[in-house]
């Protein structure tokens, strides 16, 4: 018996992989648009859910907490507001890195030092952003943060949107920020 199992164990690792080691496998750089707080409409898609990768309307109920930034307008700038900036407690922090090409940052750095979790950021065009999530179930309903990057690619201060492109890692707490295969 005891052989048997081990025959069946070894051959789920097949060629030395472990097929329990979860990887980021495929990149799905997507584009979202977001307009911002300030604006006279109530209920547009003023922020972002990484996790979940959908627009979200900041006044809708049950949405506390369970987004990555909103867009405002604070002095004539549109910025982004992770939900520290607004008192609201959760795991969202966001690093720019300004004259950075999306495609060229691979890992967000581990220092959470650099991070912002509670003060607006201003939306500049040239800067990737990168962020770890609010919590959120994984594909196997764990609860956790996941790492991304977005970088707006159309800002227009006199509508106040901003188009970004955006990709999250599908691994929890994983820092790479380009799929390993």
């Amino acid at each position: 018996m005891a052989a048997l199992f081990f025959a069946s164990a070894s051959g789920l690792t097949g060629c030395g992989e472990n097929i329990y080691e979860l990887k980021w496998r495929e990149a799905r750089v997507d584009t979202a648009l977001v307009y911002s707080l300030d604006r006279p409409e109530l209920n547009v898609f003023s922020g972002f859910d990484f996790v979940r990768r959908l627009p979200i309307r900041a006044q809708a109920a049950g949405v506390t907490g369970q987004w990555d930034l909103l867009l405002d307008t604070q002095g004539g700038q549109l910025v982004f507001l992770p939900p520290g900036a607004l008192d609201i407690e959760n795991a969202t922090l966001i690093f720019p890195m300004p004259g950075t090409a999306l495609d060229d940052v691979l890992k967000a750095p581990r220092d959470t030092t650099l991070y912002t979790r509670d003060l607006p950021l201003p939306v500049e065009i040239g800067t990737v952003y990168v962020l770890r999530t609010h919590r959120g179930p994984n594909q196997f309903g764990q609860l956790c943060s996941f790492y991304g990057k977005f970088q707006p690619i159309v800002v227009d201060p006199g509508q106040e949107t901003v188009q970004f492109a955006y990709d999250v890692n599908t691994v929890c707490d994983d820092r790479a920020l380009v799929p390993e295969g």
